[in-house]
């Protein structure tokens, strides 16, 4: 590994035994790793690293928009929000389920970071405390998502019939708007 100076940033460069090809990364502090076949130059991945210029640019700016819009979130903002989803989300969850008649067998809240939610093979719910951090029709949105889980434990076509069915057909723009969302970073 080595690290050169460039007017693009520094840019780690990582040769691998196991690259069949160059790759880029732009990490989440906007500086760059490449990593390339231990056949392959450095000054071939860097001219693939120039090449990839706009590409860099606009990702540095999502990266850049992205933490702009999601501030990190402090300890006590996890405390005041776990609080207020352990008295919001059970029964929202007990309401949806019982308007659309699904079974699930236990509700955890958890400060999960990767997902918003899930459901285990045994109909078990475990949603995270960020839900609410979001809108309330898209908190329903992922609990329905969830709550169909219990009747198909897959993203099937049967599955995503059910939950368009439950959202008046507005599946895939909800999906669309949630991606708007993401799980804060905790400082």
């Amino acid at each position: 590994m080595s690290v050169i100076k460039h007017r693009l940033g520094d840019i780690e460069c990582v040769r691998s035994l196991r690259a069949r090809s160059i790759r880029l990364m732009v990490r989440s502090d906007g500086s760059l790793c490449v990593t390339y076949p231990i056949l392959s130059s450095r000054s071939k991945a860097i001219a693939f690293v120039e090449s990839k210029e706009a590409w860099i640019i606009a990702t540095r700016q999502r990266i850049e928009n992205r933490r702009a819009n999601h501030p990190t979130i402090t300890a006590e903002d996890i405390k005041r929000l776990r609080k207020e989803a352990h008295a919001t989300l059970p029964p929202l969850v007990a309401k949806l389920a019982a308007t659309y008649g699904f079974h699930y067998t236990s509700l955890r809240i958890s400060s999960a970071h990767t997902r918003w939610g899930s459901c285990s093979g045994k109909n078990s719910i475990s949603l995270s405390l960020f839900l609410m951090l979001l809108p309330e029709h898209l908190r329903e949105f992922i609990i329905l998502h969830e709550l169909c889980h219990t009747r198909h434990h897959n993203h099937s076509a049967a599955f995503h019939a059910l939950l368009n069915s439950l959202v008046e057909g507005k599946e895939k723009a909800l999906n669309r708007e949630l991606k708007a969302y993401h799980i804060p970073r905790v400082e």
